[in-house]
């Protein structure tokens, strides 16, 4: 690292946009700047002045000189690059309507004061990398000239993934690299760095983020998680022109290599000082040219206080910092639970995001001791649910006390809150006992004799989600091959079904393991269970229809084969099937595959990703279909 720079850096800002200086810099204060002692610093001086990059003046004091500003032009800060793709799961609910990164600190979003100190710095060149919530971003670009790049795998995979689809922003630039969900007190940017570098902050005691050790000049030489007493990544990075050169080739090998789709772009880094990156890459790969360098990567710490660099981890600690966000965090959620439970938001505590559901995103709260769920309606979902059926379910089944405890439930927007019960599980497909009492529970709900005035019709369904993929197709089409081939044999399997003129019962249909609570007490030993301590959850699909759907439905869910289905059914029927019930079956498991098919293309086409779900669904009608025939 070239300390000189540090030296005519600090010059270079002195002086003001005349020339003149804001005021007489002392060799101490060079000394600070470049992080050295007062005697390093004035051999640099004396150095500078040797090769006339600098010169004294009596009025204004240390003077930067043609030759000096040419000396730092290669220094000069070209690019930033902020990353803001991620949901930022540990800031639900308020993340589901904004990303973290434009949530407001003292009445200004975070992102906003990071561009700002940016373009304090005379960095304007601004990549917004985007995924999650991708249009709230837009606004940035009129109102500060930001460029916006979309990160497609932001949903799947971390950081690694965002820092490659920026590629062409760091490789022959120096540039920075930010976090949009850091707030920075005071201005840490420069027109100018003489080398790479991380941010970090010294950590008495126990430290569990990643830890930096560096050698006698700064240099960072390994990087880990957790440590003792240790200075510790947070924070902004730099990456210069040179350190991109040798990284970023790096990390396009590791975004190619299975594994690593977890990964952060730190770690990249850190495989690349130890030696691993090498190993993993030309095993992958075969022999690189020039792997043998990869660990002498030069990266540097840049030490801040610890009261620069705030990365808040939940609501809790934003809540500590800015009070606005005690009773007020701007979230419509946190509003309606603070309405529903008549509790000021600050009563709202614990909160913690759910894995996401297939249909709706929820998160888990606690309020005066008691814990509870908020289920949000997910994308789409407005068109494939009718709210005011799912409540007129909830009133039927009410007096058979065999679902979740409702305390909420909006059926204009589908929000619903319920009681959460604390250690509770779900249903596990590959327990056979598990699977039994699940039957139970169906029967049970079956021979409830509740009713509700609608009915799930899946052949209606079916062609109302086919309509829904149509519409929202950039194409207009289904994307499968032979869906036309396909969907006539749907209608001769319907007809086929009509004409068999089954009872119908009320029907959970969305009976995947997940669905079925096991309540504390509920396991009593590895062969049984009490059924008084087994729920069945979430009732947005449910209606009138042949209870041999359910059976159907749970076998897809949970990926059965044939075999498996026929043990569903004969647990549920308590003796062996008869041919024609098994027939039944499949052909709900085929119908219910081409549901959720395009169930899971629709979604897709309004950017949610499932992976290999709308396959797997797809060929259960293909394989099914056929075995109902």
């Amino acid at each position: 690292m070239d300390r000189k720079v540090y030296i005519l850096r600090k010059i270079y800002e002195n002086a003001d946009s005349s020339g003149s200086s804001k005021g007489k810099l002392t060799q101490r204060d060079l000394a600070k700047e470049a992080g050295i002692s007062l005697g390093k610093a004035n051999k640099l001086i004396v150095q500078c002045r040797e090769q006339g990059l600098l010169a004294d003046d009596a009025r204004l004091g240390y003077v930067l000189t043609e030759q000096g500003l040419s000396y730092l032009a290669p220094y000069k800060v070209e690019k930033a690059v902020i990353l803001a793709a991620g949901f930022g799961s540990r800031f639900v609910p308020l993340t589901y309507e904004t990303p973290k990164g434009l949530l407001e600190v003292f009445g200004e979003p975070m992102i906003e004061r990071q561009i700002k100190q940016l373009h304090e710095a005379g960095i304007t060149d601004i990549s917004i990398m985007v995924g999650y919530l991708k249009e709230k971003f837009e606004y940035l670009t009129d109102l500060y000239g930001v460029k916006l790049i979309y990160n497609p795998e932001y949903s799947t995979r971390n950081t690694i993934s965002t820092v490659f689809f920026a590629a062409s922003e760091f490789e022959g630039h120096n540039t920075y690299i930010l976090n949009s969900d850091n707030w920075i007190r005071e201005n840490v940017y420069h027109g100018y760095e003489p080398a790479a570098w991380y941010c970090a902050q010294h950590a008495e005691g126990s430290c569990s983020e990643w830890v930096l050790e560096t050698d006698g000049h700064g240099r960072i030489t390994d990087t880990y998680p957790g440590g003792m007493d240790c200075d510790y990544m947070y924070g902004p990075a730099y990456f210069s022109r040179e350190f991109s050169a040798m990284f970023m080739p790096v990390l396009r090998y590791y975004h190619d290599m299975p594994g690593t789709e977890q990964y952060y772009w730190e770690h990249v880094l850190m495989e690349m000082l130890e030696g691993r990156a090498r190993k993993r890459v030309t095993a992958y790969f075969g022999n690189i040219r020039g792997s043998d360098r990869w660990k002498d990567v030069e990266m540097y710490v840049n030490l801040l206080p610890n009261d620069t660099v705030y990365e808040f981890e939940n609501l809790e600690e934003l809540r500590l910092f800015d009070p606005k966000y005690q009773n007020d965090s701007g979230s419509e959620a946190m509003r309606l639970v603070s309405r529903v439970l008549s509790v000021p938001e600050s009563e709202i505590v614990r909160i913690k995001r759910l894995k996401a559901g297939m249909t709706n995103n929820s998160w888990l709260f606690s309020v005066r001791g008691r814990d509870y769920i908020c289920r949000i309606p997910g994308e789409g979902t407005e068109k494939l649910i009718n709210r005011h059926q799912e409540k007129a379910v909830y009133e039927a089944i009410a007096p058979l006390c065999i679902s979740e405890e409702l305390v909420y439930l909006d059926e204009e927007t589908g929000y619903k809150i319920s009681h959460y019960y604390e250690g509770s599980r779900n249903a596990d497909s590959k327990n056979e006992t598990d699977m039994r009492c699940c039957m139970e529970k169906l029967r049970e709900l079956h021979s409830s004799g509740a009713r509700v005035e609608h009915h799930f019709d899946i052949a209606e369904r079916i062609d109302w989600y086919e309509g829904l993929c149509l519409e929202s197709s950039p194409v207009g089409a289904i994307p499968f091959s032979d869906y036309m081939d396909i969907r006539e044999a749907k209608d001769r399997l319907c007809a086929w079904l009509r004409a068999k003129h089954r009872p119908e019962v009320l029907a959970h249909i969305d009976s995947v393991q997940d669905n079925f609570l096991f309540l504390p007490g509920a396991d009593i030993s590895e062969t049984e269970r009490d059924p008084s301590r087994i729920k069945l959850i979430d009732w947005e699909y449910a209606g009138m229809c042949d209870p041999l759907m359910d059976i159907g439905m749970c076998a897809i869910y949970s990926y059965m084969d044939q075999a498996g289905a026929d043990r569903l059914l004969s647990w549920y029927l308590g003796r062996e099937p008869e041919d024609e019930e098994r027939r039944l079956v499949y052909a709900y498991m085929a119908l219910g595959g081409l549901l959720w098919a395009l169930w899971g293309v629709y979604k897709e086409n309004l950017g949610v990703q499932f992976t290999d779900y709308t396959l797997k669904m797809y060929r259960y009608f293909k394989d099914y279909s056929k075995k109902a025939l």
